[in-house]
């Protein structure tokens, strides 16, 4: 494994990929796509976002989704967490425009609590920190099905009057861009699951370089349109700031919440992983669609929380990793210590008993030389 030229910190963990999206909107503005060039990445964009959606159908398997309804509190949980709690927290966000965030900014904040949670990352993390890998898979998977679903409606429902461009049209297009090729994916798994699966590697890359298409189209329409001119670096600090409060309020949600409901502590972490974190796959095309040109700037803020998600997740992930090494060398430490007593107490017990016997046999064979004696004195009777 070749070592990273630049040393980093293992307590800051940088996400290659999310390099490449930074080298991506930095391509975009300093060339931009324009005229006939920005017509083409357009359907390139739009043609990427059918071919993702339909590969996140086909490599779903239908069986292991319908396996994991068996935990359905963890899962409904994490809906809840997700689509609930996340988009009330974004609403309540509202009083800081336009004195904290521009209303450009507040969208994107906004569509950001209303995108479906992460799978791998979330996968990635629960097994650090010994949790209960199986119900992060699942409760990841629920999560992206259902916001294909419920990511466009809660979007019409409340960013229709942020003047974020959305409309009943996006929900058509949100319908022929996402939902039919994800289903087409789900009907043509049969034949083409086992293909996927032995090219996942190179399919990856098809995904992550689909995703950098359309992040270059949805940059380079705001570069031609000036909406970057808009944001001020003040602003985009106080972003952050923002999105630090979010990220800090679902942790402690997942986490304590997820303790006063009765879960264990493997279902703990997969719920407070899997809950507080948002999809960079699933929210850039979907802001593609149902943003259109204004796409550039309601993605910032997923792109920003998704590398702070990152960087918190990863030290919150060692932390529960070492505790629970710690609480197993304790119990371990315990069981040694609880059976070196028992040892004691059974070679205490061992010696008594010897004790008790050795006292016995004297006392009966003090008895026995008594009563010889008695005949040898009184002689044997006739």
């Amino acid at each position: 494994m070749r070592r990273p030229l630049i040393p980093l910190p293992s307590w800051l963990p940088v996400d290659g990929y999310i390099l490449a999206l930074v080298g991506t909107v930095g391509l975009a503005a300093l060339l931009p796509a324009r005229g006939p060039a920005a017509t083409v990445a357009d359907g390139a964009s739009t043609g990427a976002v059918a071919l993702l959606f339909f590969l996140y159908g086909a490599r779903l398997s239908t069986r292991e989704a319908m396996d994991g309804l068996r935990h359905w509190r963890l899962h409904l949980t994490v809906l809840a967490c997700t689509f609930v709690a996340f988009p009330l927290l974004g609403l309540a966000a509202r009083g800081l425009v336009p004195y904290v965030l521009p209303p450009a900014l507040y969208t994107g904040l906004l569509f950001l609590c209303l995108v479906p949670s992460t799978v791998q990352s979330s996968i990635a993390f629960t097994s650090i920190a010994r949790g209960n890998v199986a119900a992060a898979i699942c409760a990841g998977s629920f999560s992206s099905i259902v916001g294909i679903v419920i990511t466009p409606l809660l979007a019409a429902l409340v960013l229709d009057g942020d003047g974020s461009g959305f409309s009943s049209d996006s929900l058509v297009s949100i319908v022929c861009q996402l939902l039919l090729p994800f289903l087409a994916g789900q009907l043509l798994r049969r034949w083409i699951g086992g293909f996927l699966t032995r090219n996942k590697k190179v399919l990856g890359y098809v995904d992550r370089g689909s995703i950098l298409l359309v992040v270059y189209s949805a940059f380079s329409t705001g570069m031609v349109q000036g909406i970057w001119h808009q944001i001020s670096p003040l602003r985009l600090l106080c972003l952050v700031g923002v999105e630090a409060v979010l990220l800090a309020a679902m942790l402690t949600c997942t986490s304590y919440g997820s303790k006063k409901l009765g879960f264990s502590r493997g279902d703990r972490i997969a719920i407070t992983f899997a809950g507080s974190k948002k999809s960079l796959a699933a929210g850039l095309p979907m802001a593609s669609v149902l943003f259109g040109a204004q796409a550039g700037l309601a993605v910032l803020p997923l792109m920003l929380f998704h590398q702070m998600q990152l960087m918190v997740c990863a030290v919150l992930s060692k932390r529960y990793a070492a505790q629970a090494d710690a609480d197993a060398d304790a119990d371990r430490g315990a069981g040694t210590e609880a059976g070196s007593d028992a040892d004691a107490s059974d070679v205490e017990a061992g010696v008594r008993m010897k004790a008790d016997a050795g006292g016995e046999g004297e006392a009966a064979g003090g008895e026995g030389t008594r009563s010889a004696a008695a005949v040898a004195v009184s002689g044997p009777r006739g």
